[in-house]
């Protein structure tokens, strides 16, 4: 069982330590994704390199996701595939998907080396097959290695060349437990110290106010460690801290929690206590309780029965639309034909809620003004019937006449995955935060001032990455795992690129 948390999360000075337990070069708080790559890189760079973590053992929320890293510009996947794709329309893409106010440097180098990330990633054992997923879907039940992200959904298509950049790794459904094995074993063969059930309380501060080194507790007794070069936070976001959430992300109060239930924003508050800048608070992931086949199928409409985006996009931006426009007052309308297109295995279990021979009387059913969704219902029979979505601009892929019968899916009844038990969790949403610690490109952590904290970087969800309030999959794993590299090269003494 991980130690538990010190209140008190301000800075101890290194005056008050006298001799420290342990001594090490880098140290990496945290095993996920972002804290495997520091370590390796560290360790590459010829550090020596110490890692902590507070559960019993790598993976952190990394593992339990669904393995999806966002990665373009032309890898061996999407040739093999039959894409072609440049950094330049990766990052225009990024850029409108993630915004408004995502980091455009972050962006662009993060376009610019994904090819040669790619390359890091296999040849650090993860697997990607040659194969393209074609349809909407969260987490595809297969193992096909390239699925798309939103990149050919309108406004998108318009704004960058389309290309799908979800690379996964080679295994059916969520893949997340998979890359963690693969890096935690690389670090395992690069002799990183890793140590686990070790709760980090606070930060260690020398005589220039740079960050010395961490105190630390394993099974209720404190220990210190020294970090002679610098310290890594990779310690993931706060969807797990109440008081945090209310504090900076109210709209995601109440909702479910994708993590692994040790997002409690320590190091965030470690840092800030340091004198640490952050960013985009408010910004969260929004995994909507709905299936994306239904509603490319169908539609989506509000309290009053209007659709409020087009139904082909990533999913993920339809939670965040639905949450923070509509307040999650929203319902899946499907008829019988495209719920039965629908393969058994992409529907996870959703069935409908209510069922009914018109849209007026399957409005009065679930509440929603009868006249208001007849009519939505209507002009989008009346374009779909010539492949047209003037208001939503859908493709015309997903586009026909929907027919009697109608049914509704509520989307406040929420679901699971088939990986965690199936059908309904009651919650409409499972959410997770996006913003952090302000970082430079090589993962230092800026003061209120915009100056470097001396010894102190960062990487992944702990702090505000390539995101500001947009989101799309693989953007966390991808962010986490480029930018911890960065971190963990710079803080061993390099300049942060490898």
């Amino acid at each position: 069982m991980a130690a538990q948390p010190q209140r008190t999360v301000m800075p101890r000075h290194v005056d008050e330590i006298g001799s420290f337990d342990l001594e090490t070069d880098v140290l990496v708080i945290g095993y996920g994704c972002a804290g495997a790559a520091a370590a390796l890189e560290a360790a590459r760079s010829g550090a020596r390199t110490m890692l902590l973590e507070r559960a019993g053992g790598p993976g952190g929320s990394s593992a339990l996701s669904g393995g999806e890293i966002y990665l373009g510009g032309g890898t061996p996947i999407q040739r093999a595939c039959g894409f072609t794709d440049t950094p330049e329309e990766m990052a225009k893409f990024l850029l409108a998907a993630l915004g408004p106010d995502a980091d455009d440097e972050k962006i662009g180098h993060y376009a610019e080396h994904s090819v040669a990330h790619f390359e890091w990633l296999t040849e650090h054992g993860v697997p990607f097959k040659p194969s393209l997923w074609d349809s909407p879907s969260w987490v595809p039940p297969s193992d096909d290695g390239l699925m798309w992200m939103g990149e050919n959904s309108w406004p998108y298509n318009e704004i960058a060349v389309p290309a799908p950049r979800g690379h996964r790794p080679t295994a059916e459904g969520f893949g997340g437990r998979l890359l963690m094995e693969r890096l935690a074993a690389a670090v395992s063969a690069a002799r990183v110290d890793a140590r686990f059930d070790s709760y980090v309380t606070n930060l260690v501060l020398g005589a220039d106010r740079g960050v010395a080194g961490v105190v630390a507790r394993r099974y209720g007794a404190e220990f210190t460690v020294r970090a002679r070069n610098g310290v890594v936070l990779t310690t993931g976001g706060f969807v797990d801290n109440e008081e945090m959430l209310a504090l900076h992300a109210p709209q995601l109060v109440g909702l479910g929690k994708n993590s692994d239930g040790a997002d409690d924003g320590r190091g965030i508050l470690m840092a800030q206590a340091a004198g640490a800048a952050v960013k985009h608070m408010s910004a969260g992931q929004i995994g909507i309780s709905l299936i994306p086949g239904m509603i490319a199928r169908g539609m989506i409409v509000n309290g009053k029965g209007q659709r409020f985006i087009n139904e082909d996009t990533y999913p993920g931006l339809v939670g965040q639309a639905a949450l923070f426009r509509q307040g999650m007052d929203v319902w899946v309308i499907i008829d019988e034909q495209g719920y039965e297109a629908i393969p058994e295995a992409e529907r996870w279990g959703v069935r409908p809620t209510q069922v009914a021979d018109s849209p007026g009387e399957l409005a009065e059913l679930i509440g929603l003004p009868p006249s208001a969704l007849r009519s939505t219902v209507e002009v989008y029979n009346r374009h779909a019937k010539n492949g047209e979505d003037p208001l939503c601009h859908k493709d015309s892929r997903w586009l026909r006449p929907l027919s009697a019968p109608f049914a509704a899916i509520s989307v406040a009844a929420g679901m699971n995955a088939p990986a965690e038990g199936g059908v309904e969790s009651g919650k409409g949403a499972s959410v997770f935060t996006i913003g952090g610690l302000r970082t430079t490109v090589h993962g230092a952590v800026l003061d209120l001032d915009g100056a470097a904290i001396p010894g102190l970087f960062a990487a992944g969800r702990a702090t505000s990455g390539l995101h500001s309030w947009g989101y799309v999959s693989g953007t966390s794993l991808g962010d986490g795992t480029f930018f911890g590299r960065y971190a963990g090269r710079a803080a061993a003494g390099g300049n942060g690129t490898p």
